[in-house]
């Protein structure tokens, strides 16, 4: 008969025994060592029926087909942009993925995006060398004017969003602040600065939180004393965006 050694949300250290016996299956940062499942990373268990999972809480981010990140044009070339995107890798973006208009051999690209300007878009092929390509098709990819960038590691950005967006839809509301949030660990905001300072703060809440229980109720309640606004429940705030 199995057990288990740890108990769900608790964070643990690598080489920590989670679970003895052969009922449990290890996944994400868990491994399996003879009648043991261990961690092999410094993060947070979570225990779902007969599946143990660690969720790293610190590491660099590997992109993935269909992520949203925000990027940093490196570099104009003759048929795209190469891009920098808070990893080891950098990706490209092709002329066809990224302008609707037709774009004639030999036109200067940087009209459209130069050297230092912000992006957000999406991870549209990464092959097994790690060759990116990335995509500004989905209707929320777009040029980033102006506002402040921030970075979180890249494992809390979930936290960041939230269950169904239910947190980046309360800080949103709550600050009146456009913020979008990059797989990639990287977070754009404009708004009042005022009320930049108060979703900073939040956010650092959230990255040195991030592996606690009640997060969600103590954002909400350090907005509503800095914002002094009332926050409605997360059906409201998803409707509002």
């Amino acid at each position: 008969m199995g057990e288990i050694k740890v108990s769900n949300k608790q964070v643990v250290i690598p080489g920590e025994v989670l679970a003895e016996g052969m009922d449990y299956v290890p996944t994400g940062s868990a491994y399996r060592e003879e009648d043991k499942i261990l961690s092999m990373q410094t993060g947070l268990v979570e225990v779902s029926n007969r599946v143990i999972k660690v969720i790293p809480l610190s590491g660099p981010y590997f992109p993935r087909e269909g992520d949203t990140i925000i990027g940093r044009i490196s570099d104009v070339l003759l048929s795209g942009w190469r891009v920098e995107m808070n990893t080891a890798y950098e990706a490209i973006l092709p002329v066809k993925d990224a302008v609707n208009e037709f774009v004639g051999r030999g036109a200067d690209l940087s009209k459209f995006f130069d050297i230092g300007d912000l992006i957000f878009c999406s991870v549209s092929r990464v092959t097994s060398q790690m060759l990116i390509d990335l995509s500004m098709k989905d209707r929320n990819s777009r040029k980033l004017f102006g506002g402040r960038l921030l970075g979180i590691a890249p494992v809390k950005i979930p936290r960041v969003i939230g269950k169904k967006a239910s947190m980046v839809a309360m800080l949103k509301n709550a600050t009146g602040c456009k913020v979008y949030v990059g797989k990639n660990g990287l977070i754009w905001i404009d708004g009042d600065p005022k009320m930049e300072q108060v979703l900073v703060k939040a956010l650092q809440m959230i990255d040195e939180q991030a592996h606690t229980s009640g997060l969600t109720e103590r954002v909400k309640k350090f907005l509503e004393k800095e914002t002094g606004n009332k926050i409605g429940d997360n059906d409201e705030l998803q409707q509002k965006n």
